[in-house]
């Protein structure tokens, strides 16, 4: 394994520990922000929301990305994630591979964290 490999593993596992540890728990709800839509709809650009375990709002964009391994996008002050593809519920498909990444192994580890829509 490669030094660059091995750091981007490390800084996935370091986003998965700090979401769970600051942000989310089974049962969170994750809500998602679309920012962006290419002219050919082809590609969209999200942002993650959701409510602190202090009850204040706090992105969580940049660490679902690293969780992930998702391609972060900067654009007019404000980070999203950049989805590819059409025909389906883009915010659903990031939330549930968040929740994925983060209760691996738990049956239907998909469906832990709920989505809405802002």
């Amino acid at each position: 394994m490669t030094t660059a490999t091995a750091a981007k593993k490390l800084e996935a596992q370091q986003a998965r520990e700090k979401l769970l540890e600051h942000y989310l728990t089974e049962g969170s709800r994750v809500y998602t922000i679309l920012r962006h839509v290419s002219t050919s709809g082809m590609s969209r650009d999200i942002s993650l929301v959701t409510v602190n375990k202090d009850g204040t709002l706090a992105d969580i964009t940049y660490y679902t990305a690293q969780a992930t391994g998702d391609k972060l996008i900067e654009r007019n002050g404000s980070r999203a994630i950049r989805v590819n593809g059409c025909g389906m519920d883009m915010g659903f498909h990031l939330v549930y591979n968040l929740s994925s990444v983060l209760f691996h192994g738990k049956n239907r580890a998909g469906y832990e964290l709920k989505q809405s829509w802002l």
